[in-house]
């Protein structure tokens, strides 16, 4: 199985993206003009349908270097590891392990590494757009008479 690039199996693809020490040397974007060191765009390499997902790291005192918005896409940032900060619209909020911040359409953000944090700043980006979720899943079915496989 090629996990690296991403392997089609019936309903479900698997995909390796490294540990997270190993997301520095990462090099990618949606395209040339906007990758970067420490950038990977995962929803490129799986058949995603309605969510995105990059995996991100930054030097400690590196920024993104540019404000972005999106007019019809949601977006979940999960900081993993190191300090840094996030500009949101007219706000800058401290982030680090266990930080999530969600933005919406129409919010300007932008981020960087701080310069004192002891490590890369390491997140997941979750890109979402669509119809509104639910607040519980409604389209789920359980199987309590299914046998567990381990």
């Amino acid at each position: 199985m090629d996990q690296e690039r991403g392997t089609r199996m019936s309903g479900f693809e698997v995909a390796a993206i490294g540990a997270l020490d190993e997301w520095r040397a990462h090099h990618g974007g949606f395209d040339a003009a906007r990758s970067r060191d420490g950038r990977r765009v995962v929803d490129h390499e799986l058949t995603m349908q309605y969510i995105g997902l990059t995996a991100n790291a930054l030097e400690p005192g590196e920024q993104a270097g540019y404000w972005h918005a999106h007019s019809r896409i949601e977006e979940l940032y999960v900081f993993l590891t190191g300090r840094g900060q996030m500009a949101l619209d007219e706000e800058v909020v401290d982030v680090g392990p266990g930080t999530v911040i969600r933005v919406g359409q129409d919010v300007w953000r932008t981020w960087r590494a701080h310069p004192g944090s002891h490590g890369e700043l390491r997140w997941l980006c979750i890109r979402a757009g669509g119809e509104p979720l639910p607040y519980a899943p409604d389209d789920s079915s359980r199987a309590p008479e299914r046998p567990m496989p381990w």
